[in-house]
């Protein structure tokens, strides 16, 4: 059977092949990235191929205009005092292939911010009404072969509303496939895994095939499925149909796959399905999707399943910015993200509060993070949903793409329709029948896994909100109690944790009565015991987990720091008179990793739990506190370890020993505290010790005078594709190689070399410097400078760092 199996593959693969050397590519996919022209504004005519442009900006897509600032101090706390609001035109030029003739041509957007309008030589071709989420066209019919095509997209984000910086524009790829008139149609094909043993797999595959031609064509249809080396494993049957022109008509096989490798956290093999389409003339279509095998499902009273045995959900909720890059997608700024998470542990991610770009998926579908998908904030304004949007005809085509779009991923395990709806929640003006609309459209677009609505109401569950959705998803406070003593049977989430609030590398030493101790200036200090009134510290949620084990898990609030809200010296504070809008800050400090990236403490109190056995071992604060001789300073110990010693020059000052989980005080139970250490200039120094065995140790030294610039790129290898980025970390340090905690020297920046700097950010949430500069400065003795390569530029990228009275840094990069 064995030896049928490959015979058969191998013969798929020789007509393939054969047919290949004869009629070139099936199915191409031309990214539109450059050169864009832009300009901010409102531009009659600009839609016009004889319209002038040469006075406008050239830009790369994606693209965020707004990113560029300036920052304005009076502006909307919330959404980062950036100039996001306005209209702007894009135009782009191309000539097209004539291989294109007679061939269907589909262009498609993974996001524009917002309500975009598309033109095509000078006609309009279509509009789209939410900026979250993926679009396509058809535009065969408007390609003028011969000669330059001219693409413009008018953007208007006046209407549309944000609780965080948004970006503004094409911040998304725009790519343009062009394939036979008898085809896959758009994100055509649906991968399911009905049946998994430890010897077989049954994947199921739906393939939606299109006739966009003028006369009927019977179109045959198969699949090979390659393992995740690249090697056949399985080839199914050939099914044939007769599909008329205008129409489309769907193909069911189920293909067996034997001794399946399966797709898991910890080792996320991936497998590829190669769909061959062939009509009265040959192949016409190969596309090709990727997929997982594997079972996945949440228990009432066990949390979440992954292939047979439970897994905690440790999670973080992301916004989509990337900080001094703003909204336009960039791939590796994402896998960055996704790395720092990792090291800390995090397995989970939750799309807050919209559509991702689908690299996102990408990348946790290849690295082993679980999703929970969401789609929607509120279903307001903020959602692109304005008084006369038809709720139902909006919902059906934002869902389809988006499900449609995302379903194949394994990595995926639940959908989210919305987040905090109070209306909804409350079953006000109809609000449960639009719930029920919302979870029937995911289920009908893809009825394999479970779909969500994310609250925040505790009372509202008396009314029965969780009879429309399958999991119970509600944010901070323990407030998931009432809908789970209504609903038993649903397994619970608590969707958002902590939003525990805190600045990098700042401290005071006089630790808060109660969590809510905020200082009058926009500090907050990083021994991570502040959050607002309505959230709590990251060891709450630890605790209610521990307690009730029918939780499936966690999603902090949040992964890393972003634009916008930024509680609590936000709007807010100023509408309370509690501070003056010139005094807000322009991003938050819900983040786990700064604004840069750079992780804050609580980064290793989280590592310190979900990466038991990694013998992190982590001290602050930090030791510099001139003039406060012996004055207490509060220490603490992140560790996974059970006890630890702390030394100050080298004498003991004991140990501390952590509470077992459920008694005691809770934050006994978690870190390792000493309220009063009497400060003195030298080393302090932490080992730990698990079961009484040395893991590991970690010490602060008090630094001298700030000496010189130190710069340590993430990577040094790049990709000269003009997207590749090496994120430089900039450090301030003494004569003995020592951080200086406190410096805030301006540093500038030279490159010599293929690259580009693509932004500046040191962390800091008061900061209104511009991220796009040659120079920055240093905050609590770090920033970050993030370099761009330039596409098809190849050699050395040398990075130089000047500031006054201290040693140059330097640092070289290679792109290739």
């Amino acid at each position: 059977m064995r030896k049928i199996l490959l015979l058969a593959i191998l013969i798929a693969g020789i007509g393939i092949n054969a047919q290949a050397q004869n009629d070139g590519a099936y199915r191409q996919t031309i990214l539109f990235s450059q050169p864009w022209k832009f300009s901010k504004g409102n531009f009659k005519g600009a839609q016009n191929p004889a319209f002038d442009d040469t006075g406008w900006q050239t830009v790369r897509v994606p693209h965020d205009w707004a990113i560029a600032g300036p920052f304005d101090p009076l502006g909307s706390a919330e959404t980062g005092k950036l100039p996001w609001k306005g209209e702007g035109w894009y135009r782009h030029t191309f000539t097209p292939d004539p291989a294109w003739k007679g061939k269907q041509l589909t262009l498609l957007f993974d996001g524009v911010m917002a309500f975009p309008v598309v033109w095509l030589n000078g006609k309009e071709i279509g509009r789209w009404d939410y900026g979250y989420n993926s679009f396509y066209l058809d535009v065969s019919d408007h390609i003028v072969f011969g000669q330059p095509n001219v693409l413009a997209v008018y953007v208007d984000t006046r209407r549309h509303e944000s609780r965080w910086y948004p970006g503004a524009g094409i911040y998304r790829k725009v790519t343009l496939t062009v394939t036979d008139p008898v085809h896959v149609a758009q994100w055509g094909t649906q991968v399911t895994t009905p049946e998994i043993s430890a010897d077989r797999a049954m994947v199921q595959v739906r393939t939606r095939i299109v006739n966009d031609g003028k006369s009927q064509q019977t179109a045959t249809v198969h699949h090979i499925v390659l393992d995740p080396s690249g090697r056949p494993a399985a080839v199914s049957d050939t099914l044939s149909c007769p599909v008329k022109a205008g129409e489309d008509h769907p193909f069911t096989h189920n293909i067996r796959l034997l001794n399946p490798q399966l797709w898991d956290v910890e080792q996320p093999n991936l497998y590829t399905l190669q769909t061959i389409v062939r009509h009265q003339n040959g192949v016409c279509d190969v596309y090709t999707t990727r997929f997982g095998v594997r079972s996945a499902g949440f228990s009432a009273d066990n949390g979440f399943w992954l292939n047979g045995r439970r897994v905690a959900l440790k999670g973080v909720c992301l916004h989509h910015d990337f900080g001094a890059l703003g909204g336009a997608f960039n791939y590796r700024a994402m896998q960055r993200q996704l790395e720092i998470l990792r090291d800390m542990g995090c397995n989970a991610i939750r799309t807050s509060h919209n559509a991702p770009a689908p690299e996102l998926l990408d990348l946790c579908d290849e690295m082993g993070f679980v999703v929970v998908d969401e789609l929607f904030d509120k279903w307001d304004a903020r959602a692109d949903i304005l008084p006369e949007t038809d709720f139902q005809e909006f919902a059906r085509r934002q869902v389809r793409n988006f499900v449609q779009r995302d379903r194949n991923h394994p990595c995926i395990i639940l959908w989210s329709c919305g987040n905090e709806i109070g209306d909804i929640q409350g079953n006000v003006n109809g609000g449960f029948a639009k719930l029920e609309l919302m979870t029937s459209l995911f289920r009908l677009n893809d009825p394999t896994r479970p779909v969500t609505l994310v609250c925040d109401n505790r009372e509202s569950a008396t009314l029965r909100h969780m009879d429309y959705y399958d999991v119970i998803c509600y944010n901070y406070g323990r407030r998931y109690d009432k809908a789970r003593q209504l609903a038993s049977d649903h397994s619970v989430i608590i969707s958002e944790s902590a939003s525990t609030v805190s600045t990098r590398g700042y401290y005071n030493p006089v630790l808060p009565a109660k969590k809510t101790d905020f200082e009058q200036q926009p500090r907050i200090s990083s021994y991570d015991l502040n959050a607002p009134e309505w959230a709590e510290i990251p060891e709450d949620d630890f605790n209610w987990q521990w307690e009730d084990r029918f939780v499936a898990g966690e999603f902090v609030w949040t992964g890393f720091d972003y634009l916008g809200e930024p509680t609590p010296y936000g709007d807010f504070a100023v509408q309370a008179g509690q501070i003056k809008q010139e005094a807000t800050a322009r991003s938050s400090y819900f983040g786990i990793v700064d604004l840069a990236g750079i992780p804050k403490d609580r980064y290793y109190l989280y590592k310190s739990l979900w990466r038991p056995g990694a013998n992190t071992v982590h001290l602050l604060p930090h030791w510099n506190w001139k003039g406060a001789e012996n004055q207490p300073i509060p220490v603490f110990v992140y560790t996974d370890g059970d006890e630890a010693e702390l030394f100050l020059n080298g004498r003991s000052l004991g140990r501390r020993t952590k509470q077992p989980l459920g008694t005691g005080p809770v934050l006994e139970q978690y870190r390792l505290m000493w309220d009063s250490v009497p400060y003195q200039p030298g080393t302090l120094r932490a080992v730990a010790y698990r079961d009484g065995q040395l893991i590991g140790e970690d010490l602060v030294r008090t630094a001298g005078k700030p000496a010189s610039v130190r710069l340590t790129p993430d990577r040094s290898l790049l990709r000269a594709d003009g997207d590749d980025l090496s994120f430089v970390l900039v450090e301030v340090l003494d004569a003995e190689g020592n951080l200086c905690p406190l410096a805030d020297h301006l540093v500038r920046f030279e490159l010599s070399g293929p690259a580009d700097i693509a932004g500046v950010d040191n962390g800091d949430p008061v900061s209104l410097a511009p991220f796009q500069a040659s120079e920055g400065r240093v905050f609590y003795g770090k920033s970050m400078l993030i370099v761009r390569t330039r596409e098809g530029q190849r050699g050395a990228v040398t990075v130089k760092a000047t500031s006054s009275g201290l040693r140059s840094g330097q640092a070289v990069l290679k792109t290739e």
